[in-house]
This record gives structure tokens, C-alpha cells and sequence, in this order.
């Protein structure tokens, strides 16, 4: 969508084009600008070779070593040089993986252990830096990073609240200054078939924007019970997945895919939430285990999102957005408004909608790609507005309560501890209940 477009939207929109928006599903209105002729979406299969790039890794659990590894089969000249953990056993599994599956060895004096141990990779002449700790770290390890001049790979979601956002943005706005290539990894953005749809919609292929609707429901993730011998801090990294001040709650940590997606196809942020939810059987920890959240944007739509983590129920990972003259499902497909088919990725050799590229590995390679030819891009503000987007829906639903974008932005409110150390940690397991507490007892009837 155009600026000229989206502020057209923002003056024109109201509830009575919305409603005939709708409407015109059944009338079956025709989507004509699909019909139109798009220059293709370029691609990199590779990045260019060139002098070595010495990669450093913060955080060696699985998402961690799974990045290492996109990295390595995203072009040549790449070593991993240095790797940083607080759990020497994550350290050894990660170091097991890349010696089986890459053949990479990374000398002892180069693998550091501790809460500092960041710190010790951005001193070991590192061109690059892969940054995959819990999301809570994240704000404290990209300024260190963007602070030592190096480029970095952030990943999603990059902050668990508010004042993490804004360390992120601020850091990012010095990257920028400095050069620094960060992509994030909010892996749509660099996913081919996304991008070919998108390329379509922000020219008009859909029409003017009305709605949108995210789902992301699975069933229940990984979870680790507390074991004897184990310090308060230790048991929640071990388990930081179901800790809302590590992972900043699922909502968060997961579905701020699909809420990045939105929000990158609209061209726009929400201004407020309304949002439910609630923890039905999660067994650890101390966050929700669904959200159903409704985010208004400033055209006067709305973006629909509902999350689950629960086994046994129905599954479903979707995005819709719909338009005056059709809809996408965003990865893919464009729909005219009686539901035809007028569009569908088709990659040559490959079954329609399929591609052979991994979007895991392309990140990196756009990544590499960018460092090499000294062309800088920076996606630090994206992935903290969708962030940020993503905290604003947690908090409306874990209060009840209607809160504006600004007012989030705005929050000083910080999830975790302010020091960190393998012990003690003043945080209990307790749920959020949406509304006012104080105000119970007014509900009871009385004799």
C-alpha cells in the first residue's frame, strides 16, 4: 500500500464502506486489478562469496543452533567462531550439532559460559553476531552488540515489554548511524511466496485494506518441571518458554509471526486493543495458555487475532486480509470477493503455492547478501513495532482493558529481575486475572 494510498484510507474508511465491503462477497464483485501485469519479486539463491565472515552466537539452545546452521548454508566464506551460553550442557549440544551436521568445531577458549558471556563474544573479533537468548535478554544484548559495531541477526520477538521496545528502537536508530546490517527474524518478510503476494497487494491487488485476521493455534509446546538442586533462575531458563517475563507470554514469543505479518501488509500499527484470554492447562510457569484479541487500526478496521497452545483442539495457522475488491491469505493466494482463485504463487519447476527455499536460510542469505555488498538493511524497527503490538494484546487481555498503542509505547512497566545470577529469583507463579479484584466482592449477593 502507498502513502498516498493508506492516507486516502485513513480519511475515507467508515463502517459503511466496511459493511458493503462484506456485503459484496455475496453480490460477487469482480477483482479486476489482479489482472494486472507485477515485475517479478528478485531473489538471491546465494549470498556472494568474499573475505571470511566470523559469526558469533548468543544462545545455543535449539533456535540458536538452528540459526548457526541456516547461516552456514546460506553462502561461503562463513566460520563460526565463538559461542556464549548461560547452561554449559546447552553449550555442549549445540557445539555436538555442528559437529555432526556442518562439521564445525569452535575452539574451547572461544565457548563462554555465564550471564557475561555475551559480552566475551563481542570481544572476540566477530564480524557478525546471531542473537537467539529468551526474548527478555534481547534489548540488553543488541546495544552491547550494535555498541561493538557489529551486525546482527535478532531474533523474534526481540523484548518481553515496553522499555525493551524502545532500548530496541533506540539501539536500532544507532545501527543505522553506524552502518549495521540487523535483520530480523520475523522469517515471512524473507519467505518468496510472501513476498510475491505482498509485492501484489501493496499495488493495489486487493484494493483499499479493510480487515484482517491472524490465527495461531497449536497444541501445547515443550515444558521443563523444576528438578532438585536446581536455583530459582536456573529452573526458569530451563523452562523460559512458559515464563511471560523470559518469553513474554505466547502471544509474544509465537504469534507475533502472523501479527508482523499484518501489520507489514497493511502498512500500519494498531491503535488500541481489547483482548481476552486465559489459562486453561498449562502446567508450568506462569502465562496463558489462549488470547483472542481485537487490535483497531487507524482506517477504522480491524485485526481479529486468536492464539492457542492447548492439545486437543482444532490447529490452525492462517492469515487473511481483506480488501474492497478481494482478500489473501498472505503466503500465497489472492482471492477475488467471491472467493475465486485469480492468483497463486507458482514457482517454476515446484507444485503451485510451494517453493523450495527454506525462509530460515533466506534471512541469511538477504543478510550475507546485504554485509557483502556493503547495501545496509535494517529491520530493527519492524520487529519492534510488531513487538510491541503483540505486548499490547497480552496486557488488554491480561487486564480487561482497552489500552492504546500510545499508552503501551509509553508503559514503563518491566517484567524480570534487574540482576541475574544462578539463584534466587523474586517472581512467583502467578496468573493474571483480567479486571478490577478489589471490586469482587461487590458481585456477591448478600441475605
Amino acid at each position: 500500500m502507498t502513502d498516498e494510498k493508506r492516507e486516502e484510507g485513513k480519511r475515507d474508511f467508515n463502517r459503511r464502506t466496511f459493511i458493503g465491503a462484506v456485503a459484496a462477497v455475496g453480490a460477487g464483485a469482480v477483482l479486476a486489478s489482479c489482472k494486472k501485469s507485477y515485475p517479478p519479486v528478485k531473489f538471491v539463491d546465494l549470498a556472494p562469496d568474499g573475505p571470511v565472515l566470523k559469526v558469533g552466537l548468543i544462545g545455543c539452545g535449539n533456535r540458536g543452533t538452528g540459526a548457526t546452521l541456516n547461516i552456514l548454508n546460506a553462502g561461503p566464506s562463513v566460520k563460526i567462531v565463538a559461542l556464549a551460553d548461560v547452561l554449559k550442557d546447552h553449550m555442549d549440544t549445540c557445539r555436538a550439532n555442528l559437529s555432526k551436521k556442518a562439521q564445525v568445531q569452535v575452539d574451547d577458549d572461544h565457548c563462554f559460559i555465564g550471564f557475561d558471556a555475551y559480552k566475551k563474544v563481542l570481544d572476540s573479533d566477530v564480524d557478525l553476531v546471531l542473537l537467539a537468548t529468551p526474548p527478555h535478554f534481547r534489548p540488553q544484548h543488541f546495544g552491547a552488540t550494535v555498541d561493538a559495531k557489529k551486525h546482527c541477526f535478532l531474533e523474534k520477538p526481540c523484548a518481553v515489554d515496553a522499555p525493551g521496545v524502545r532500548s530496541i528502537l533506540a539501539s536500532g536508530q544507532k545501527a543505522t548511524a553506524y552502518n549495521l546490517c540487523v535483520v530480523a527474524g520475523t522469517l515471512w518478510r524473507h519467505d518468496r511466496p510472501h513476498r510475491e503476494t505482498y509485492a501484489r497487494v501493496s499495488n493495489g491487488a486487493i484494493g483499499q485494506i479493510l480487515a484482517a485476521r491472524s490465527r495461531y493455534n497449536v497444541g501445547q509446546l515443550w515444558y521443563t518441571p523444576r528438578r532438585k538442586g536446581w536455583s530459582d533462575m536456573e529452573a526458569m531458563i530451563r523452562d523460559w518458554l512458559n515464563w511471560r517475563w523470559l518469553s513474554g507470554d505466547h502471544i509474544v514469543e509465537q504469534c507475533v509471526h502472523n501479527i508482523d505479518t499484518v501489520i507489514w501488509f497493511t502498512g500500519m500499527h494498531p491503535t488500541y486493543a481489547v483482548g481476552d484470554g486465559g489459562r486453561a492447562r498449562r502446567v508450568t510457569g506462569d502465562q496463558y495458555d489462549h488470547f483472542n484479541v481485537q487490535y483497531a487500526y487507524p482506517n477504522g478496521g480491524v485485526n481479529d487475532t486468536m492464539c492457542r497452545q492447548i492439545d486437543g483442539c482444532a490447529n490452525e495457522v492462517s492469515d487473511l486480509v481483506l480488501g474492497t475488491e478481494g482478500f489473501t491469505n498472505c503466503k500465497d493466494t489472492i482471492y477475488d470477493l467471491k472467493g475465486n482463485v485469480v492468483w497463486k504463487y507458482q514457482e517454476q519447476g515446484q507444485t503451485p503455492g510451494k517453493t523450495k527455499f527454506n525462509p530460515y536460510v533466506q534471512e541469511h542469505i538477504d543478510f550475507l547478501t546485504a554485509i557483502r555488498t556493503n547495501q545496509p538493511v535494517n529491520e530493527a524497527e519492524h520487529v519492534a513495532y510488531s513487538t510491541l503490538t503483540a505486548i499490547l494484546g497480552r496486557e488488554s487481555a491480561y487486564t480487561g482493558k482497552k489500552i492504546s498503542w500510545d499508552e503501551m509505547l509509553d508503559s514503563n512497566d518491566r517484567l524480570g529481575p534487574t540482576e541475574y545470577a544462578m539463584g534466587p529469583v523474586d517472581i512467583k507463579a502467578v496468573v493474571p486475572v483480567p479486571g478490577n479484584d478489589a471490586n469482587a466482592a461487590k458481585h456477591i449477593r448478600t441475605a
